[in-house]
């Protein structure tokens, strides 16, 4: 895991630097970065913080070198990783008075939203919630099917209504059935079509108008590269995040999807998907991810 993005800044802060080959080596890295799913934007900050630690400084020894740009990546990539607020998920619901607390996932098909929303919801009735989930992607009767299927497996009741009906009365239905048995969570899922439908987005704003969610939730794949940046900014310009959840972390993932989406987003990325089981499922530990793509530089 991580290992190709360890290996592109190991590479580069490796190499001897002189004022002359500083350039060719910033746009080498660019293009490392490029290729191990760091978008565009996100690469720019990294290579234009590296480019500014270097400003007035004289290039002088490698090892001084070395150690400039191995702190000047630690230091960059913790400002990428660092949102603008963090964000405890069972504080946040736990001080939430007048319940339930309404949490919308977002995220395209094959992301692993629906088994993601099954790994929360496990993770939140371990740890003493009580959780109903809403069958909000109406689009696909697949995805009812799937959701019920999940649910079923943690013990969650789902709210479903008959295929192609309006996704934002399943939601509403779903909170007005918290409320009267006082249940806590409202988990809502989304059509996951392609954010480029705009009919989507309109279902999208209906549903958070609607349901007045506490928490909008994306749901990105590791794998996706930079289709998982895209998606992760049509989703907040046409409806807003609040946190992310990165799936797939486990498989051979480059590691620039998280650089990436929490750069665009300037949200949190609260947890990370490690496996099948809905278990499988850790916080995200921002200071670890920096030291596992730091510690072969």
């Amino acid at each position: 895991m991580l290992e190709k993005l360890k290996n592109t800044f190991s590479s580069f802060v490796k190499k001897t630097l002189t004022e002359k080959k500083l350039d060719d080596a910033i746009n080498d890295l660019k293009l490392l970065l490029l290729s191990n799913d760091v978008a565009i934007d996100t690469a720019e900050e990294i290579c234009n913080k590296i480019i500014k630690s270097f400003e007035g400084e004289q290039i002088g020894r490698l090892t001084s070198i070395q150690k400039m740009l191995f702190d000047t990546l630690k230091e960059t990539l913790s400002e990428i990783l660092t949102p603008e607020e963090d964000l405890d998920l069972l504080l946040e619901i736990n001080k939430k008075k007048s319940k339930p607390y309404v949490i919308v996932f977002l995220g395209v098909n094959g992301t692993g939203k629906t088994t993601t929303m099954a790994k929360i919801a496990y993770f939140l009735k371990k740890n003493g919630l009580s959780i109903v989930a809403a069958a909000a992607d109406t689009f696909r009767a697949a995805a009812i099917e799937q959701l019920s299927y999940h649910m079923d497996n943690v013990g969650i009741r789902v709210i479903k209504h008959e295929y192609k009906s309006d996704p934002a009365s399943v939601a509403y239905d779903a909170i007005e059935h918290a409320k009267a048995k006082k249940i806590e969570v409202v988990m809502v899922d989304t059509s996951g079509r392609q954010t480029t439908n705009k009919n989507l987005m309109l279902e999208m704003q209906k549903i958070v108008r609607v349901a007045k969610p506490d928490l909008i939730v994306f749901v990105g794949d590791s794998l996706a590269g930079n289709d998982a940046v895209y998606q992760a900014r049509e989703f907040k310009k046409n409806v807003g995040i609040d946190a992310n959840i990165l799936t797939k972390l486990d498989a051979d993932a480059k590691g620039g999807a998280a650089l990436s989406i929490s750069f665009e987003t300037k949200k949190p990325i609260i947890f990370v998907g490690v496996g099948q089981g809905y278990e499988d499922l850790k916080p995200f530990d921002r200071e670890m991810f920096i030291s596992n793509i730091l510690e072969l530089v």
